[in-house]
């Protein structure tokens, strides 16, 4: 791991592997890992691809700000434009899962025909699809009500206390963040949790988020006032995978993207849950090595 500091002053940890001069990768990890999410991805495409991979701001060693007004989607999307920019790299392509997925689709958005080439995004909804989402199936709504727990400061006495972990253990069965990962992967983990100060930075990406989470009991209807967010079609080529077992991200979350990105490849995980970089490598680098080998 290395590390550097972006414009901002934000000072990010960060892997670069691969040839300087390859085509560049950029991976953004979610909720609650680390840039180790995307191990296995990093070793099959390292030997051809320039393969960036940094902690986020509020993660492991990298910078933490307390405050949540430093973790809004625009400052969380200049990172990765800053932290290619501070390692000379122009254009690249985006990979994300996740949170790091939602930034991605931000970034390929703002990147696209300048800096971003393609994107490549796992499990995380597009910002024009997911609010609609929230206010009209009860699916995703019931999925997304863990949300509502991360940002109830109420409960903040446990993440002083226990970490991380009181917070997941109180918002649903923590045991499925680690489902199929390997015992060290797993207590790498449990350990970053411990730190307090990145408890809270990972919390406050959900509590800077712009996003509504309605309670269960609100009316399942668009309110009156409502408008979709005003976000051009993304026209670069863009595959998305997506795990069909993702209990926090169902399926729905695929319907009408075709409407909104132009050159969509999806790629369906069947058996897999959400964290389907490391459940299901062999799949998703399949798909990733179809969808870059492309003219």
């Amino acid at each position: 791991m290395k590390r550097i500091t972006l414009a901002s002053g934000i000072e990010l940890d960060y892997l670069d592997e691969g040839p300087r001069d390859a085509p560049a990768l950029i991976f953004l990890h979610g909720f609650p890992e680390s840039h180790r999410t995307w191990r296995h991805q990093i070793a099959h495409f390292s030997d051809r691809f320039r393969c960036i991979a940094a902690d986020h701001r509020g993660y492991r060693g990298s910078s933490k700000p307390q405050e949540v007004s430093a973790y809004t989607p625009d400052k969380l999307a200049g990172d990765v434009f800053e932290l290619a920019d501070a390692l000379g790299v122009g254009e690249f392509t985006v990979v994300g899962h996740d949170w790091g997925g939602v930034i991605a689709w931000i970034v390929a958005i703002l990147g696209q025909g300048t800096r971003v080439s393609r994107a490549v995004i796992a499990n995380a909804p597009h910002p024009g699809v997911f609010q609609k989402l929230l206010w009209l199936d009860p699916v995703q709504r019931a999925a997304s009500q863990y949300m509502r727990t991360f940002r109830d400061t109420a409960n903040e006495a446990l993440v002083r206390e226990h970490g991380l972990l009181g917070m997941l253990m109180k918002a649903f069965d923590a045991d499925r963040l680690s489902n199929g990962m390997e015992t060290a992967e797993r207590n790498a983990l449990l350990a970053d949790w411990q730190d307090r100060d990145a408890a809270f930075g990972m919390l406050n990406w959900y509590r800077a988020s712009p996003i509504q989470i309605p309670p269960m009991d609100a009316p399942f209807e668009l309110p009156a006032d409502w408008q979709p967010p005003a976000l051009p079609p993304l026209a670069i080529p863009t595959l998305v995978i997506w795990a069909m077992d993702d209990v926090a991200l169902p399926p729905c979350n695929l319907v009408g993207l075709e409407g909104i990105v132009s050159d969509l490849t999806l790629v369906k995980v069947p058996d897999c849950g959400h964290f389907v970089p490391w459940q299901a490598p062999d799949a998703v680098n399949a798909a990733m090595d179809d969808f870059l080998g492309r003219g």
